[in-house]
């Protein structure tokens, strides 16, 4: 064999294989985001190590805590404060007496709350999936994992980065923030302390709140900021401000002096000029939550009789992808990233 060819044929065969990429694949860069919400909701109890691990695992780029602070002031996550639906609380006679009522953003809520309770207590308990009836399948994971800190997400997350070969992000919400605020637990100088502290970047790090004031608190710190918008009412903080208001051009516009993105409920995208005026504003545009149950999927969409059946949630994607949204925040990130492959 002539020396220079035997010498090319020995270089290929010890060259790692790359798989091609589809003429039709859009860049790596311009790939709508998938948002694991609260992790893997779909399949593991949400705010949970192996909800969060599977999100990842399935291909989630980012993956959502929302943050709660205990009554020793330290961040975790939890869907809410108020914590009955999400953990095994009610079985423990020793926490009984704490069971109150409490006005949370003017609405009266029953239960036990994660601010009367130390991070030491706190994680005595054990999560279960908040939707049993819908998710039963969840169920089976019941008692199997503590409360999360936010300081634990970070480093899951990094920890996956490393495992994955890949950047995973955290996107972390404020829940309530005037509330803790007027309690003496604010959510803003421990979020930003940790995102100091663990030198969160922007590839890392993207803080998200339904207040306006959270977060003008979070400026100057060097990570992307999030609006999220709901479908009725307005941000509590901002009283006779609606969200209707804050999705129109004039409203992006202002949203556009302190943040970088926009969450819409999906509801407000479809059939509106929506994802158009925020990227005519200079905002990137992801909306939530994408599911896979008939009951949360537009008629056209589902497949079945039972309201917990799965639909075609793949074309629901595929329709939102069309659209030319930046992300999608799913509880089923694995069939968000199969739909994004094409």
């Amino acid at each position: 064999m002539h020396l220079r060819r035997r010498s090319l044929l020995l270089a290929a065969a010890a060259t790692p294989a790359v798989a091609a990429v589809p003429a039709h694949a859009a860049p790596a860069e311009r790939r709508p985001v998938v948002i694991g919400h609260r992790g893997a909701a779909g399949w593991r109890p949400e705010h949970t190590a192996a909800s969060y691990t599977y999100a990842v695992q399935t291909g989630a780029d980012w993956i959502e805590p929302d943050l709660v602070p205990t009554k020793d002031h330290v961040l975790v996550v939890r869907h809410e404060n108020e914590i009955s639906q999400t953990t095994d609380v009610a079985a423990h006679p020793e926490f009984a007496d704490r069971r109150t009522t409490k006005t949370v953003d003017g609405r009266a809520v029953t239960g036990w709350f994660t601010e009367d309770f130390t991070l030491a207590e706190l994680k005595t308990l054990r999560a279960v999936e908040r939707l049993p009836q819908v998710r039963n399948r969840n169920t089976v994971f019941d008692g199997r994992e503590e409360v999360m800190t936010f300081q634990e997400v970070v480093e899951l997350a990094r920890r996956l980065s490393r495992t994955h070969g890949r950047t995973i992000a955290v996107f972390p919400e404020t829940k309530h923030p005037t509330y803790f605020r007027s309690i003496g637990l604010p959510l803003e100088p421990k979020l930003a302390a940790a995102i100091r502290r663990n030198r969160l970047g922007r590839r890392e790090c993207v803080v998200q709140s339904f207040e306006p004031t959270s977060l003008k608190r979070m400026t100057g710190l060097g990570v992307p900021l999030w609006q999220a918008l709901g479908t009725t009412g307005g941000p509590y903080d901002l009283p006779g401000r609606t969200y209707g208001q804050m999705m129109t051009p004039a409203g992006l516009a202002e949203i556009a002096e302190y943040a970088d993105w926009i969450g819409p409920d999906k509801s407000s995208v479809a059939a509106t000029s929506l994802v158009a005026d925020a990227h005519a504003a200079g905002l990137r545009i992801g909306p939530y939550t994408f599911r896979a149950e008939n009951q949360f999927l537009p008629a056209e969409f589902r497949r079945g009789s039972g309201a917990n059946d799965f639909g075609d949630a793949f074309a629901e994607y595929a329709l939102y992808y069309r659209l030319g949204v930046d992300a999608v925040v799913t509880d089923f990130p694995d069939l968000a990233v199969m739909a994004r492959r094409g």
